[in-house]
């Protein structure tokens, strides 16, 4: 029995995504994706997310959203606040995550995801 399709995770516009999926088609992985501008994403999953890869790496700081949040929102971050932060506006998950079912990557690194995946495809 093969193991579940990998589900991504992000935004369909996002060139970090575009590369993701681009690299992903290559090696022949079959995927799932999951768009969070048309479904969304569950406070569970979140914060399930954030329990295993810690909220600080699931926060896209650096994106437009984050950056025209008000001062207010962006002091005093813990996890709680954080993830209130990304289910308000999924555009603050740092993209792409794979779920790959027994684990989690956040962001695309060729490197950690050929090694991550090497012997799932097929």
């Amino acid at each position: 029995m093969s193991a579940a399709r990998p589900v991504l995770y992000g935004i369909p516009v996002c060139d970090t995504v575009k590369k993701a999926r681009a690299w992903l088609d290559r090696q022949g992985i079959a995927y799932d994706f999951h768009d969070y501008k048309k479904a969304g994403i569950d406070a569970a999953r979140l914060r399930g997310w954030a329990a295993e890869l810690g909220w600080e790496r699931l926060l896209n700081r650096s994106g437009t959203t984050f950056r025209k949040l008000p001062e207010a929102d962006k002091a005093d971050l813990d996890a709680d606040k954080a993830i209130a932060l990304m289910l308000a506006s999924p555009s603050m998950i740092r993209r792409p995550v794979l779920d790959l079912g027994d684990r989690r990557l956040a962001g695309f690194s060729e490197e950690e995801w050929r090694a991550a995946l090497e012997g799932r495809n097929g």
